[in-house]
């Protein structure tokens, strides 16, 4: 049980990092603060840089602290909060399914974080 714990944790808080850190600073293939906040603001986020620099934070930093066992309710609210925000703006009318722009994939990260902050760090 500890071990997968561990593994969840380290796999979805260093993902959640490099998700984040695309948006911070544009690595890993991401647009930057500057590409993804013209993206917010066409979706309605304003103003668009101030609000990607918010989610990408959100992201890396509850990534960062899920990886690392600490703060974990913390760092599932933090998570929570972007990923709710990803499926309101741009995943729920394409449907549930990724294949489709859907929200699936979000909601898996979702439960798994609420899960992990249940069980504990």
């Amino acid at each position: 049980m500890g071990f997968a714990r561990l593994l969840a944790r380290g796999t979805i808080g260093a993902l959640m990092v490099g998700h984040g850190t695309q948006k911070l600073f544009g690595w890993f293939g991401g647009h930057g603060p500057d590409g993804t906040g013209q993206f917010f603001e066409q979706i309605g986020y304003r103003p668009g840089k101030e609000q990607a620099l918010a989610a990408g934070a959100a992201e890396a930093g509850g990534g960062a602290l899920l990886a690392l066992g600490l703060a974990t309710p913390a760092a599932a609210a933090s998570i929570t909060g972007v990923m709710l925000g990803a499926i309101r703006s741009v995943h729920w009318k394409n449907g549930v399914w990724s294949s489709d722009g859907g929200f699936e994939y979000n909601a898996v990260l979702i439960a798994s974080v609420i899960a992990l902050a249940e069980m504990g760090p």
